[in-house]
């Protein structure tokens, strides 16, 4: 059993990501916590605590953090999630709080409580996660294995440069690769390829209460074809923690631009200088059939305990 701690930014792709976690009898989630980033932080933690509920995640706790970068204005892509956050899934809302507290105080003190057990999953922007090493430094030795999805090597999906969490908060980015810690980096290059199909899709209609979050996220930002379509790119991460063989990763040394004009977010990625000290594990390619085959099976264990 691997123990999750998921900083997210719930976002059609965390609620998806959070659906794998939930239905992968290998993985325990032990807390949520929530990020301004897709959706202002109101509504992510709200869209948290939901689907909590709705995946019969029992007491995991939800804990609010930060609710914007630590020194710009806020990105937010309610273009493609939608003003709620999870575009066209319509779930009903939580009937339990948050708990008191700030994430990074509940990062740092469930990684303190259990060094070495609990892996670290961010896919949302940066932030909690900067603050939370800059406030006790010794999380980056505590957490088993620190996985994110962002950044790419090759391109951009919010600019041509730069991947939306990491342009969310670029400083944050740049604290949290050059923590110490070997950052494992679930990025565009792979998560592009993530995509739902026409047959992916008709393998979640008949998931019966579960499908009603799947069928409507997975179809709200993008057109679904035999050939193609949306990418679930946050299920990468979580993807990653359930079977890294998934992936093929490899050694980098990536640095986060925060100065540039045009390229503020860009994961600067030398492969090349990885022999020297690499801070990064980059994964390069996905096996996708391999892929779908992990993340329908947890979807449909899932189904089967939710009805």
């Amino acid at each position: 059993m691997t123990k999750l701690l998921i900083d997210c930014d719930p976002g059609i792709d965390d609620a998806l990501a959070l659906a794998l976690a939930a239905g992968s009898p290998s993985l325990e989630i032990v807390g949520i916590t929530t990020v301004g980033g897709n959706v202002d932080l109101s509504l992510t933690t709200a869209n948290a605590l939901a689907l909590r509920e709705f995946l019969d995640l029992g007491e995991v706790p939800v804990v609010a953090g930060s609710p914007g970068a630590l020194l710009r204005h806020d990105v937010r892509a309610t273009t493609v999630h939608g003003s709620s956050g999870l575009g066209d899934a319509v779930l009903p809302p939580a009937t339990r709080p948050a708990e008191d507290g700030h994430a990074v105080d509940f990062i740092i003190e469930t990684l303190r409580a259990a060094p070495g057990e609990i892996t670290l999953v961010a896919i949302g922007p940066l932030t909690n996660i900067a603050l939370a090493v800059r406030k006790e430094p010794r999380v980056v030795e505590w957490a088993r294995d620190f996985v994110i999805m962002g950044g790419s090597y090759t391109r951009g999906n919010t600019n041509p440069a730069a991947e939306f969490n990491m342009l969310a908060d670029p400083e944050a980015a740049a604290i949290v690769f050059e923590a110490g810690w070997s950052v494992k980096m679930l990025g565009l290059d792979v998560t592009l390829t993530a995509l739902v199909t026409s047959d992916v899709l008709e393998r979640m209609r008949p998931l019966g209460r579960l499908s009603d979050l799947l069928v409507p996220a997975a179809t709200s930002y993008g057109v679904v074809t035999a050939e193609g379509g949306p990418a679930i790119h946050d299920a990468c991460a979580v993807a990653y923690v359930l079977d890294a063989s998934l992936f093929t990763c490899v050694p980098a040394v990536v640095r986060v631009e925060t100065a540039g004009r045009y390229t503020s977010g860009m994961t600067v990625t030398d492969f090349k200088a990885a022999d020297r000290g690499a801070n990064a594990l980059v994964a390069t390619s996905l096996d996708v059939k391999r892929f779908w085959d992990v993340v329908l099976d947890a979807y449909t264990r899932l189904a089967a305990r939710l009805g």
